[in-house]
């Protein structure tokens, strides 16, 4: 049975996650099909914008809990199931960071743990009103210290720790104030505005979105200088680029760019 549906359409790929009943759950299974999903997504020139959603009442509500409980069985305890989950988690989280297209959250019901970790690991989130965002592992005893490091890269330090300390909920509201999400809205309105940001991320070029994304993450984590150096390489890369140079054209000319990636 699959856990993960895809539908591609003008440029943009919409993956659902498709375990309701276990409110999509970031089982081992789950976390397989995303991998391959995001994998086979890098590669594909086609898509230039991808969604990601849940299906049922919840976005995701994190790691499954009875499959980690299961993982105790084994004769280290656990210790060598729960390394190697982690790592696998991690990976795909990192994914979505290093694919050419912005990926996008569609986000309704609730996201926590290992789910927020997924929505802030996202490049863009839009949100359903009455949505509740949570880091709230500390509640059960096992504080989220892997969905810390999205949370914390999204979230000013203050907040992040609040949430991951206290276990309590953030509403859509808080979420956008805080930068975990980037527009709030009616949850009939959900699946279109995503689909609008989406379509309008498709609709720019390409080759640089793949450059400005790549750069707009490694730039952020180095010094001043650095970054400076860094980024006007990335811009240079751009400007050579010959559908850049008919962009530009275009826009002198006043007329729509021929681009061909």
């Amino acid at each position: 049975m699959t856990l993960l549906h895809r539908e591609d359409a003008g440029g943009v790929a919409h993956l659902t996650m498709t375990a309701p009943e276990r409110l999509n759950a970031l089982s081992d299974g789950m976390l397989a099909e995303l991998q391959a999903a995001f994998d086979a997504l890098k590669k594909d020139r086609a898509i230039r914008a991808v969604i990601l959603s849940g299906a049922g009442k919840a976005f995701c509500a994190g790691h499954d809990l009875k499959e980690m409980q299961a993982g105790r069985q084994s004769e280290d305890g656990g210790a060598s199931y729960f390394n190697d989950l982690f790592r696998r988690c991690s990976t795909m989280m990192q994914t979505i960071r290093e694919m050419p297209q912005p990926v996008i959250a569609q986000v309704h019901g609730i996201a926590t743990a290992a789910g927020c970790q997924l929505v802030a690991s996202c490049d863009l989130a839009v949100a359903a009103e009455g949505t509740r965002f949570g880091v709230n592992g500390v509640n059960i005893g096992l504080f989220c210290s892997t969905p810390m490091v999205a949370l914390s890269r999204n979230v000013p330090t203050k907040q992040a720790f609040e949430m991951l300390v206290t276990g309590e909920f953030a509403d859509a509201t808080r979420a956008r104030e805080i930068g975990l999400v980037n527009r709030v809205v009616p949850p009939e309105a959900l699946a279109g505005e995503t689909r609008a940001l989406a379509e309008t991320v498709a609709s720019k070029l390409g080759s640089a979105v793949k450059i400005g994304k790549q750069a707009f993450y490694k730039q952020g984590e180095m010094p001043l200088d650095a970054a400076y150096d860094y980024t006007g390489a990335a811009m240079v890369e751009n400007m050579l680029d010959r559908d850049t140079a008919e962009g530009i054209s275009a826009f002198i000319e006043k007329r729509a760019p021929d681009w061909r990636q």
